[in-house]
């Protein structure tokens, strides 16, 4: 085989390439939007609301349209609990869960029905956390709210972690109704589900090893991450 035969199958090979990811791009950029579209709202365990930036103690605007819809949906009685998620950065005073908590509190829900994952700092985190909170408290099904660009990745993480699960996002999100943040998000989100399907998944994290014990990734047992918030 000459040279220039092996310079043009590596082209063509190349170019395989570049056309395949292409397409998984643009499959992923529609069901993004495709899922993003659909509100599965149904009688669950728990209303779950993903965490976003907050100000001490002030939720951000995409956090605050979040919060609306999920009460919106305990107020509408589609489960008896709430739960609130995500930690907090170096300098905050408060985590998210706990602006949430307070929020929702603040709008009548009521904190015998709150449950708080306090200590994620990534989607994948708080689920995993999530998951481990359900497992203290008997729960299996839940309706995750979060901006629509985000619920395809949630539904999968949640999906992976053993949850039964669906989707209600917000539907007036900053992230979806700004042309600018939402070309933002969904850029994000193309390379955080690739990160996670190539780098992360894997299978459900292990049962807690005791009544509501948490594991770590190597099967022994560690204070649980997320709590119930006081009544």
């Amino acid at each position: 085989m000459t040279w220039k035969s092996r310079l043009r199958d590596l082209a063509f090979v190349a170019l395989a390439f570049v056309i395949g990811g292409a397409a998984l791009t643009a499959y992923t950029v529609y069901r993004i939007g495709n899922v993003g579209q659909r509100d599965d709202r149904r009688h669950v365990d728990a209303i779950v609301v993903l965490g976003a930036a907050q100000y001490n103690g002030r939720p951000s605007a995409v956090l605050a349209a979040r919060l609306d819809h999920a009460i919106e949906l305990y107020n509408a009685g589609f489960a008896p609990y709430f739960v609130v998620t995500g930690g907090k950065l170096p300098g905050d005073h408060y985590t998210e869960a706990e602006t949430e908590r307070r929020y929702a509190q603040d709008r009548n829900v009521p904190a015998s029905a709150i449950l708080a994952e306090t200590t994620g700092s990534t989607t994948l985190e708080s689920i995993r956390n999530v998951r481990a909170l359900f497992d203290q408290h008997g729960l299996h099904t839940a309706l995750f709210v979060s901006d629509r660009t985000h619920m395809l990745r949630v539904l999968r993480l949640a999906a992976d972690q053993g949850i039964e699960a669906w989707a209600s996002p917000t539907t007036t999100s900053p992230a979806d109704t700004d042309p600018d943040m939402h070309f933002d998000a969904l850029m994000h989100e193309l390379g955080a589900f690739a990160q996670y399907v190539f780098l992360e998944s894997g299978p459900v994290s292990p049962a807690p090893a005791g009544p509501g014990a948490p594991t770590s990734s190597t099967g022994t047992p560690v204070p649980p991450a997320a709590s119930p918030t006081p009544s």
